[in-house]
């Protein structure tokens, strides 16, 4: 990769942005970007660049659930209020395995009406689809010409999924994932990426991965090509979610909630019928310990029922504690399936309802 390259990165990495999807009849066609992309090297700081800059996205594959409603869509809404936000749907990352595009492209509509229905706000945040702003993929590109195949071959979610698809089966997108996930954030000069556990080893390489262009390509490098001289990409932190955000399987409580697994009998999703929920939760996995408590160890399912309880409740851990410390879980289970099925009703309701479908 030459330094001439950062021509173009430095006209791709300062976008402003016309938030999309405005309004909810917005889904009723193709969801569009309005995002775009200038150099700002050379204008005056509006009020808006004050803020911090957050950067986040959920991918269209499988149903929503409560673990990307508490971890990641839900903290957006109190973000939003804080930060310039940009949320987006990271469709291009959904196709690094086998997929339909049918079904891509209804489940990308149908993400994006379920970030509106929780609350994120397009008058506050930037909400977009990934696929739709080609520079994402250009500054991959560039990205992937500086990126050391040593750092991809120790990523551990593509050791992990090509050990159980085997070679054959696995693309090279799967390995080259995390490098679209640099460019995601790295595009628009993120301060903050919101991550969980799963995502810190991701962060750090895109953190590495700015400061080795940084290096490489900034400073009086950049300046004698008619740049600003510097750095060319900020190093983004990470933001890390509220502690109890993290929503374990039904079925095993060790196991994370998640999209992907077998039984959906693992996951409570968004769009989930009452009589669905009640049914999930009568038959989710407990114990036989008397009684309710956090962090115990050997009781993995009820720390997550109970931190689910919390969460959906909006009361504190004491409170959680007082409650139900002395209840058996004929008597938990119905408290939690009431609290889940009141704080999901309003999102199932929403006038975006009929794009969830």
């Amino acid at each position: 990769m030459s330094v001439s390259h950062f021509a173009v990165l430095s006209s791709c990495c300062r976008p402003r942005f016309a938030p999309s999807l405005s309004r909810a009849s917005a889904l009723r066609s193709r969801i569009r970007c309005c995002t775009t992309l200038t150099s700002t090297s050379s204008e005056t700081p509006t009020p808006t660049s004050v803020k911090k800059r957050v950067v986040s996205g959920v991918q269209p594959t499988g149903s929503i659930h409560l673990g990307n409603y508490f971890g990641a869509i839900k903290n957006w809404v109190a973000l939003q209020n804080v930060y310039d936000t940009l949320f987006f749907i990271v469709d291009l990352h959904a196709i690094t395995l086998p997929y339909d595009t049918q079904q891509l492209s209804k489940a990308t509509r149908s993400t994006a009406a379920i970030y509106l229905a929780c609350g994120v706000d397009p008058s506050k945040a930037s909400v977009f689809v990934q696929s739709h702003v080609r520079a994402h993929v250009e500054l991959m590109w560039l990205l992937s010409s500086t990126t050391p195949i040593g750092w991809l071959n120790k990523m551990i979610q593509f050791k992990e999924k090509s050990r159980k698809a085997g070679d054959e089966e696995v693309g090279v997108a799967l390995l080259t994932y995390p490098v679209l996930m640099a460019s995601d954030i790295l595009l628009y000069q993120s301060d903050f990426v919101p991550v969980g556990e799963d995502q810190k080893q991701h962060l750090e390489l895109t953190r590495d991965l700015a400061e080795r262009v940084n290096n490489l390509y900034g400073g009086r490098k950049w300046k004698k090509l008619g740049g600003r001289g510097g750095t060319i990409f900020k190093v983004p932190e990470p933001l890390i979610p509220p502690a109890g955000a993290r929503i374990m399987s039904l079925t095993d409580g060790l196991s994370k909630m998640s999209k992907s697994a077998p039984s959906d009998q693992s996951r409570i999703n968004i769009l989930d019928p009452k009589d669905l929920i009640a049914n999930k939760i009568k038959r989710c996995k407990t114990d036989s310990f008397p009684g309710l408590e956090f962090d115990n160890s050997e009781r993995p399912e009820c720390n997550n029922l109970l931190s689910i309880y919390q969460l959906i409740s909006g009361k504190t851990k004491e409170e959680v504690v007082q409650e139900c410390q002395n209840m058996n879980w004929g008597a938990f289970k119905p408290l939690l399936t009431d609290a889940l099925i009141d704080h999901l009703h309003p999102i199932q309701v929403s006038p975006t309802k009929c794009y969830l479908l």
